[in-house]
């Protein structure tokens, strides 16, 4: 393999992995329905869960467990990183999206479709023509 080619496969998976984590924060932060969970709420569950496993049976115990386990865990990811830095992905995305979009064949609608705003597209250079 040369060493143009392996430069090309490199910008490719910088391209890719731009594009890949700034499309995989918008999907993270897009609102979701319902009322937001709060590290509070999460504690006032598990609690609820921990009185209620005391008297359950073996199978909602077993359900309860893998609830309690299910929070946890969306506990310490709340307590880890509250928000990717937007701005960075945003950036990185700018910088990649118009070439990784043309060597894919990815139109503005579809781009627009996924949820990146027109404003981003212009920033980067995508346009309704292509």
């Amino acid at each position: 393999m040369s060493v143009a080619h392996k430069a090309a496969l490199a910008k490719g998976r910088e391209q890719a992995n731009a594009v890949r984590a700034y499309l995989e924060a918008l999907e993270a932060n897009r609102p979701k329905r319902g009322r937001k969970r709060t590290p509070e709420s999460i504690a006032k569950r598990i609690a609820t869960i921990d009185a209620q496993y005391e008297t359950a049976g073996s199978l909602t115990a077993l359900q309860l467990l893998q609830e309690r386990k299910n929070l946890e865990t969306e506990l310490r990811v709340m307590e880890r990183d509250s928000a990717p830095d937007l701005d960075r992905l945003q950036r990185a995305f700018v910088k990649h999206a118009r070439a990784y979009g043309e060597a894919k064949g990815i139109e503005h609608a579809t781009w627009r479709e996924i949820g990146v705003s027109a404003d981003l597209l212009r920033e980067a250079g995508i346009t309704r023509g292509r």
